[in-house]
């Protein structure tokens, strides 16, 4: 039975860890923090998955909140300019081909956690420093990061070629809340996002947390911007008053639509900001002796596309094959690389896409695009829909030529094979 460690307990370690226990592997998981700890603290991310990742857990039987959890049908994106005043023609909406799920992950992965636990894996409570991975490796087969959390994030060397960012493009604020009323304009399982030229995003979505069904309220803020005002607020209610603040000016109707809301509990609130970022897969901790990477430990996207949890579910769906594929043959460097190579071919579409929705400097192509797509359904399906499957805007979207190529053909039909 091979032996593998795997450090963090996020929805990539844990999924991995899962796969691999169920497949006969002796696995081992190390986390700062008990179940009982998760659920009592504070949130963790706003996490978001689209169909073809809520397909892999349910694949692996996973999807234990699905009966619970409010769907989400649809997006939209509406501008907001200036300040306090929709522009409904240009908003960009349509359902999804699947449905979208938010599990609050104090949520999953306390109970995967103990779920491994029931199914013979074993955990360590305690946290890993850099300096202890060299003793940790040499005791596995095998060992992977699965958190980039703090000094660990900085064993995987930066990879110039695809971090064009060296600081945070958004201030990150949000929090859970009860009480939200749905948009009147709008089916009530969609995601709304709200963008404000030269100050940032807002979004609401359905979530499920501990206490049932909520909805959270993100804001991403542009540094130096009027939504960058999150640095002497702490706790949920005082994130919720700020909240509210910012929405009477900017967005007086979903102030309306929030008027009542009440965080779901004392740890509702998460404030922050992340440098979006790829790191090299594959770490030398002691001569000859190599850690991988995974997940948010060596492709950290901002959340503005909710792409994180998606992701995380892919890399350990693919990484799980890829050990199976091995069999009893080493885990060396090589087999490191070409495991992360094949899951980059996934990831590497997210990255480009956020990082085109972050930059300031937005391509034109990129604007005439969600121009058009305002005017077009079709063109619209479409670019929703890309959200659960970044790959295919590769083929419309990323290119100036390839987009105008799209727009020419939106302009000469209704529909059809080119846009729909």
């Amino acid at each position: 039975m091979r032996r593998i460690a795997i450090v963090g307990a996020g929805q990539a370690g844990l999924q991995l860890a899962l796969g691999l226990r169920e497949r006969g592997y002796d696995v081992t998981v190390v986390t700062a923090r008990t179940p009982q700890e998760v659920r009592a603290g504070r949130v963790l991310s706003t996490q978001l998955m689209y169909g073809p990742a809520l397909a892999l857990e349910r694949r692996a039987g996973l999807n234990l909140w699905d009966q619970q959890t409010p769907a989400i049908d649809g997006v939209v994106i509406s501008p907001v300019d200036p300040p306090g005043a929709r522009v409904p023609e240009r908003a960009v909406g349509a359902r999804l081909d699947a449905p979208a799920q938010s599990v609050d992950q104090r949520v999953k992965t306390a109970r995967w956690l103990e779920l491994f636990e029931e199914r013979g894996g074993r955990v360590e409570y305690r946290p890993v420093a850099p300096e202890e991975l060299p003793a940790l490796a040499s005791g596995y087969e095998l060992t992977l990061l699965a958190t980039g959390h703090g000094p660990l994030g900085e064993v995987f060397g930066r990879d110039e070629r695809h971090s064009p960012y060296e600081r945070p493009q958004r201030v990150l604020a949000c929090v859970y809340v009860h009480g939200v009323r749905p948009d009147p304009e709008l089916p009530p399982s969609f995601l709304r996002m709200s963008a404000f030229p030269g100050a940032g995003e807002f979004f609401v979505l359905p979530a499920l947390t501990g206490s049932g069904p909520c909805v959270i309220l993100l804001w991403e803020g542009k540094p130096g911007g009027p939504f960058d005002c999150w640095q002497n607020v702490s706790g949920p209610g005082a994130a919720l008053e700020r909240s509210w603040q910012l929405l009477r000016s900017y967005a007086p109707w979903e102030y309306e639509l929030c008027a009542q809301a009440e965080p779901t509990d004392p740890g509702a609130a998460l404030i922050g900001s992340l440098t979006p970022v790829v790191r090299h897969p594959v770490a030398e901790v002691a001569p000859g002796s190599y850690v991988l990477g995974m997940a948010d430990a060596v492709v950290l996207n901002d959340p503005i596309t909710g792409q994180g949890s998606n992701n995380a579910a892919r890399c350990a769906d693919r990484y799980l094959a890829s050990i199976v594929e091995r069999g009893e043959r080493p885990f060396d460097r090589a087999w490191m690389h070409e495991t992360f190579a094949g899951w980059w071919e996934h990831a590497r579409h997210t990255t480009a896409f956020t990082n085109m929705v972050l930059d300031a400097a937005r391509p034109r192509h990129f604007e005439d695009v969600m121009a058009a797509a305002a005017r077009h359904p079709a063109l619209a399906h479409r670019y929703v829909n890309g959200f659960a499957d970044p790959a295919d805007y590769q083929e419309w979207l990323m290119d100036a030529d390839r987009a105008e190529a799209c727009l020419a053909a939106v302009a000469g039909r209704t529909g059809g094979a080119a846009v729909g």
